[in-house]
């Protein structure tokens, strides 16, 4: 059986040899490997001399690609997330590239690393859903606190039903609007959007004078007009992410 597998991974090693590539930049050697990112892309790595040994990095490549995608990796809870999977494999961010160090002994193993910390990055675009959405409700609680909202987080009513519900965000009322009940949406789909529905809905009854808002993330995933015209039938008023900026009036005052 050992003399088997020694073979499977002879012929591994001579597969992954003929399909590595390199081509000559400057000072610089580009590999393109054989593995493939999540646009079925080879993912390629440049590597020069440096301090006596050799500097690999994917170029910025990866973190560039999912900003591009909407995931943006800004906020505290996204860093914490980059920083544990690129410190699993001794991997530094350095602007928005992702680099390693490597001695003639090492090299091979270092090279390794990096390719594999590119594709566990690369893979932070398919978060868990439990883990997006609490990204997704940081990103709502820095938008708020950055434009100075004054907002109660995590607040619990109970309905019309004698049931509670849950608000992510409540904003007291002022001279100009009534108490504001938000809930930041990180998946709008057909069952998020009722279960919003209904909860505001029983707590509408014994909370006079309030209106409420449905924040949609619409980076992470599109949602249809269907969902937005659901909400305004429930007179909830529907938030895209991406066009926040022209509610903040109504936010703030």
């Amino acid at each position: 059986m050992i003399e088997e597998i020694n073979k499977l991974i002879d012929r591994y090693s001579a597969w992954l040899a003929d399909k590595t590539t390199l081509r000559q930049i400057k000072d610089w050697v580009e590999i393109t490997t054989p593995y493939l990112d999540r646009h079925n892309d080879y993912l390629q790595i440049y590597v020069k001399r440096h301090n006596g040994g050799y500097l690999l990095t994917d170029d910025g490549y990866i973190i560039t690609d999912l900003n591009q995608s909407g995931c943006v990796l800004e906020t505290k809870k996204r860093k914490d997330l980059l920083h544990m999977t690129l410190n699993g494999f001794g991997v530094r961010e350095q602007g928005n590239a992702l680099t390693i160090e490597a001695t003639a002994n090492n090299f091979p193993l270092k090279k390794h690393n990096l390719v594999q910390a590119m594709m566990a990055v690369n893979d932070l675009f398919y978060l868990a859903i439990p883990i997006v959405a609490s990204v997704f409700l940081e990103d709502v609680t820095a938008w708020l606190d950055l434009n100075d909202i004054r907002y109660i987080n995590n607040v619990k009513f109970t309905g019309s039903s004698g049931y509670d519900h849950m608000f992510d965000f409540v904003i007291p009322k002022s001279k100009k609007y009534p108490d504001r009940y938000m809930r930041a949406i990180n998946r709008p789909s057909r069952e998020t959007v009722e279960s919003f529905a209904m909860a505001w809905v029983d707590t509408k009854g014994v909370r006079a004078e309030s209106v409420a808002y449905a924040i949609l993330n619409d980076f992470e995933s599109d949602f249809s007009t269907t969902i937005a015209s659901a909400l305004l039938s429930f007179d909830i008023a529907p938030i895209p992410w991406s066009h926040r900026e022209s509610y903040l009036e109504q936010l703030a005052s």
